[in-house]
């Protein structure tokens, strides 16, 4: 059968761009579907607008240092609508730049909805366009529980777009998008607590870096309130929020905003049409070639709910772009050592195994920990400190895991992440010259185990 495309891509985020693209520059007849905006999540309302803001929190940091340093400044005055402003001029540039990598590289864009309506077939706006492989990239959408008054909650996906920056935040969650807004809007000068039905925030990373940030928010006047959830929200009279939690306990807040999670996004994608199946937590079934069920659709990204990070996403679409239209330059995705940072106040840098992990995994393991105040700290009254750590492995020496929660934390883990890919020795740790003085060299001065 003759068919109107080779590929056809529903979703023109991170992973089905980078999918269109290449498969279009080895020659293949590709579509892409968007019916929101170029770039996903990640360029509108996720990553590049969220770092945007991260900036703009952490210019109060530098005021609060200057003087330290014989600066005298006027009083500072923020101005929301300014940054939300540039930022949004920001976006709506890449947005174009994103419309012109698909369209230089002969990929066929169409605006609007795509359904599947068959294994080889899909309509977007009336119009019906078949397909040898249609990959679903649709990425992944935040969810609020259901509790009465979820309707005057927000997410990631509106805070963006906030017309004022609200003078009190409850931020609701434990997973790094909260942790990394309730930095944001403390930062920017808005009274902010945040909840979390857990013990400790940011389950699955290292512990240390886990309770080293508690502190170091504590430090920073933020409130905390661990094993507490939301039971209802209520709108007061003057327009403020009640949240009723579930001790009985209230809370008053002019926001609340909801980080505790987010779905696949397959409304109306019509999978109900193919043999398409999903995983017991809703995302779709993919084997490691990121074929579904069905032999003609392949899906990638936050879509298939493995490891939700843009870069991760940019991978996968170029693994299946080789495999389909270059295999001789395909090579399968390596989820092991995936470098991450959650852009938080003070930020955290991670890459490999927790200390957790490494003895679950059965390794006898030294640990090398050290926390410090920065040097550039040293000049002011600021009592923030760095933490950096290192997982090795006692039989190989190989380092298992590098962690750190401190200024440029994101910077220094991505060199870190090659030397852990290469598999380095904590021998060759110590045998490479610091470069001095900055923090970074820390990673290869720690000769002490801590435990």
């Amino acid at each position: 059968m003759a068919y109107d495309f080779d590929l056809f891509v529903i979703g023109a985020g991170s992973g089905g761009v980078r999918a269109a693209r290449f498969a279009a520059g080895f020659g293949a007849r590709v579509a892409v579907a968007e019916s929101r905006y170029l770039g996903g999540t990640c360029v509108n309302v996720g990553c590049v607008p969220k770092k945007l803001l991260v900036y703009g929190a952490h210019v109060a940091d530098e005021l609060e240092q200057a003087a330290g340093f014989g600066w005298t400044l006027e009083e500072g005055h923020f101005d929301w609508g300014t940054l939300i402003a540039n930022k949004n001029r920001e976006i709506e540039r890449l947005n174009g730049i994103y419309r012109n990598l698909l369209v230089n590289s002969g990929v066929t864009l169409l605006q609007g909805h795509a359904r599947i309506t068959g294994a080889n077939e899909v309509e977007v706006e009336g119009q019906r366009y078949t397909a040898a492989t249609i990959l679903i990239a649709t990425g992944g959408w935040p969810q609020v529980p259901d509790i009465p008054g979820k309707e005057l909650a927000i997410t990631s996906n509106e805070a963006f777009y906030l017309k004022a920056l609200p003078r009190r935040v409850l931020v609701v969650g434990g997973g790094y998008i909260a942790v990394e807004f309730a930095g944001i809007f403390q930062g920017l000068g808005a009274a902010t607590t945040l909840l979390y039905r857990g013990d400790l925030f940011l389950r699955g990373f290292d512990g240390s870096v886990r309770t080293h940030l508690k502190e170091e928010l504590e430090k920073r006047g933020m409130d905390l309130q661990f094993n507490a959830d939301i039971q209802r929200i209520d709108k007061l009279d003057d327009g403020s929020l009640k949240a009723t939690l579930k001790d009985g306990r209230e809370l008053v807040a002019d926001c609340i905003f909801y980080a505790t999670g987010r779905r696949p996004m397959l409304d109306n994608l019509g999978l109900e049409n193919t043999g398409v199946e999903l995983d017991p937590r809703g995302f779709i079934r993919v084997d490691e070639q990121f074929q579904t069920t069905e032999p003609s659709i392949l899906a990638i990204g936050d879509v298939i709910g493995r490891v939700q990070l843009t870069p991760v996403a940019l991978a996968e679409g170029m693994a299946v772009a080789r495999r389909l239209f270059k295999p001789e330059q395909y090579r399968p995705v390596d989820y092991q050592n995936i470098p991450t940072a959650v852009f938080s106040q003070p930020p955290i840098g991670t890459v490999g195994l927790t200390e957790e992990q490494a003895l679950a995994a059965g390794h006898k393991v030294q640990i090398f920990e050290s926390r410090f105040r920065a040097m550039k700290l040293t000049l002011t009254d600021i009592q923030e400190k760095t933490l950096m750590k290192l997982v090795v492995d006692a039989k190989t020496d190989k380092v298992l895991g590098c962690h750190m929660v401190g200024p440029d934390a994101g910077e220094i883990i991505q060199g870190l992440g090659i030397a852990l890919k290469a598999g380095a020795t904590k021998q060759q740790f110590d045998e490479t010259i610091g470069v001095h003085p900055t923090a970074a060299e820390e990673f290869v001065t720690m000769r002490t185990v801590t435990r």
